[in-house]
């Protein structure tokens, strides 16, 4: 990973460089290290040097960093939603500007940024874009970190030749929802936490997630506000998409993150639905590369795994609208269906004490946690 940044920063100079190179703050409150744990999933800017703006041989540096910090299943499905920005281009009639963008619907729009100098004790690197946010830090010549972990897919599926369809995040979709109806009613009652889905996570953007957080309205996800009309439009998108799924200050309480798990916890499931769940789960830590997702993935073995609790909102029938959660030690995944009419996902890995590396630094180098 290293070797890979440092070959990415010798390749540029003068304003690409400033761009792509971002010092690493040692402290959570100052400015370099406000920028490391800022992160987005909307076509904004991410911050960092675009793909759009390299040379081939830079852009092809930088796919090699991204694919350091990824496993090999995980750097194809980023690679594929990188590219259903030409798909939703068509869809949209290729209508041209999006919040402003000449292009809104751009596969240049991919950002990198690395924080620190490779090899340093501490350094890190962000890569993001549309439906894609990817954190690596490394410590000490280790990775530790790679949350928040945030793909998403619109559409979520697309038809292809040979009557085959094309669903990035099909996989994770349809183990949920095959474990939702694996439940028997009473389970099944103590998972839901509403007939309602929301329109998207509950967690969104934020740097750290805590108790009591809601799905943040559409104009508020991105870098600085919206000039009109495009804030005043994704605000009414947002509302548009809240009504369709008659969604009330009661579900919005329903669907907000709890102080403590909420849903059905895995040491109630039957042998069958455990391994269902071990499964959804190791879709997402495995996302990471191997050492990294076998050393988390330790913490859910046998008992480990009884603490982690599945939550469920929205319809259990396929191409309906849903959401689903997995919560748990050290552990929040959401994922939603819904927009789009169910054809527009979102999925996020985060640590809710770890995210960004910040127990790591804590505790080890006393960095405070912010």
């Amino acid at each position: 990973m290293a070797e890979a940044a440092e070959g990415m920063l010798a390749s540029v100079d003068g304003a690409a460089h400033r761009l792509l190179a971002w010092p690493f703050g040692p402290a959570e409150s100052s400015d370099p290290e406000v920028e490391r744990r800022r992160w987005f999933y909307t076509p904004t800017d991410h911050g960092g040097l675009p793909v759009g703006e390299m040379t081939p041989v830079q852009y092809q540096r930088a796919m090699a960093l991204l694919a350091t910090g990824l496993s090999e299943a995980g750097y194809g499905t980023v690679s594929t939603i990188m590219g259903l920005e030409n798909v939703l281009d068509r869809t949209e009639g290729f209508a041209g500007t999006f919040a402003g963008r000449d292009r809104g619907r751009d596969p240049g729009r991919y950002y990198l940024r690395i924080f620190g100098r490779p090899g340093d004790r501490t350094w890190g690197w962000r890569f993001g874009g549309h439906h894609v946010s990817v954190n690596s830090l490394v410590v000490d010549g280790e990775l530790v970190a790679a949350t928040p972990c945030f793909l998403g897919a619109d559409p979520a599926c697309s038809p292809l030749l040979g009557r085959a369809e094309l669903r990035p995040l099909g996989g994770v979709e349809g183990l949920a929802r095959e474990l939702a109806r694996s439940l028997g009613p009473e389970a099944f009652g103590t998972a839901l936490l509403s007939a309602n889905p929301p329109i998207d996570i509950s967690g969104g953007n934020r740097s750290r997630v805590s108790p009591g957080d809601r799905s943040i309205p559409l104009p508020h996800l991105f870098r600085g506000r919206l000039a009109e009309p495009h804030h005043s439009r994704m605000a009414g998108a947002h509302d548009a998409g809240e009504r369709a799924y008659g969604l009330t200050e009661g579900h919005r309480d329903e669907l907000a993150l709890p102080a403590t798990p909420r849903g059905l916890p895995a040491s109630a499931m039957s042998a069958g639905q455990r391994e269902l769940l071990r499964t959804l789960l190791d879709c997402y830590l495995g996302r990471a590369p191997s050492a990294l997702a076998e050393r988390l993935g330790a913490r859910y073995a046998d008992a480990g795994l009884d603490g982690v609790h599945f939550a469920w909102a929205g319809s259990v029938e396929p191409g309906e609208g849903c959401y689903y959660r997995l919560h748990g030690p050290r552990l929040l995944v959401e994922y939603d269906n819904t927009q789009r009419a169910a054809n527009h996902a979102h999925s996020v890995w985060r640590d809710p004490e770890g995210d960004f590396g910040a127990d790591v630094l804590a505790d080890h180098l006393g960095f405070g946690r912010g």
